[in-house]
């Protein structure tokens, strides 16, 4: 019998922490975050992780595992969840960063697909003669999609998506979905259908609370650390546009306009990548919460 795992998905800011404790707590369960920028230490603010009282609601695992100078792949962060999807007895992913919960559902991920040095090599000669922008322009000739979400600073991710491409002949963006027979997991997953005009301005709203809480402070810290605007960490939202007030060359409200659009944006790509998976319960965005924690309590504990 496969194990049952419970995942809160959707795009940022759609409230799915609100969603995930309360649940958490009334299934005893623990919960595993799903979020590619939560990984990093020292970043709290600018990836909106669980505050210490909501950490005290309910055991956490994968925050702060990861140095801001070091790249995280999707292969690093499936070898440390399986182990407690298996072990949990109620495991609860609750994130929005699609490409860990296909590398969770899939037995083949592109993390897994095999590597070519030459491809690796000729890109990086690309990379080194031309720029980094010309290797993302040949991703985003192959795979749009998956070019908006990467930064061309980006180089590792970049490189491997057009690897993956060139070695299966599916872009990134494109890879098929798992069906439940070749799930190693049976997922019982949930996400909320917010309004697009409602994610927006939620998305609007956090950024305004992220710098009221210090954001820019957080980044001087980093960089007095010795980050650079060039390690993987920094490509974040929020983290890349506010580099450059620090050295004065971009004001803080034109970094606050970048980045509230560029989140929007990102909430949008998010949202079409959770659409196409079928597996997802999408639930009333004007319901009570206690009305899914129900639900999905009722769905868990009957099948």
């Amino acid at each position: 019998m496969k194990k049952k795992v419970i995942g809160i998905v959707g795009p940022t800011a759609s409230g799915k922490t609100s969603l995930s404790l309360p649940l958490a707590q009334k299934l005893s369960g623990e919960i595993i975050c799903m979020d590619s920028m939560q990984v990093y230490r020292y970043m709290d603010i600018g990836t909106a992780k669980p505050t210490k009282d909501e950490k005290a609601m309910a055991p956490h695992h994968l925050l702060d595992i990861v140095s801001p100078q070091d790249s995280f792949s999707v292969s690093q962060y499936t070898a440390l969840a399986k182990p407690l999807l298996d072990t949990l007895p109620v495991p609860i992913l609750v994130g929005g960063t699609g490409l860990y919960l296909q590398g969770l559902s899939q037995s083949m991920t592109f993390g897994q697909v095999g590597s070519d040095e030459n491809i690796r090599a000729h890109y990086h000669r690309m990379a080194e003669e031309e720029g980094n922008r010309a290797v993302h322009r040949c991703l985003q000739k192959v795979d749009p999609e998956t070019a908006a979400r990467l930064h061309y600073n980006d180089l590792r991710r970049v490189i491997r998506a057009l690897e993956v491409y060139e070695l299966t002949g599916t872009p990134l963006s494109r890879q098929p979905q798992p069906s439940p027979e070749d799930e190693p997991y049976r997922f019982f997953l949930y996400a909320y259908a917010i309004p697009r005009e409602t994610m927006y301005a939620r998305c609007d709203a956090r950024v305004d609370e992220m710098i009221r809480m210090g954001l820019v402070d957080e980044i001087a810290a980093l960089k007095a650390m010795g980050i650079t605007e060039d390690h993987p960490a920094m490509q974040g939202l929020g983290y890349k546009e506010l580099f450059p007030v620090l050295d004065g060359r971009l004001s803080l409200d034109e970094a606050i306009g970048l980045i509230k659009l560029r989140t929007r944006h990102f909430a949008k790509r998010q949202m079409t990548w959770f659409r196409r998976d079928e597996r997802i319960q999408w639930l009333n965005w004007d319901a009570p919460a206690e009305t899914h924690i129900n639900r999905i309590i009722r769905d868990f504990t009957e099948e």
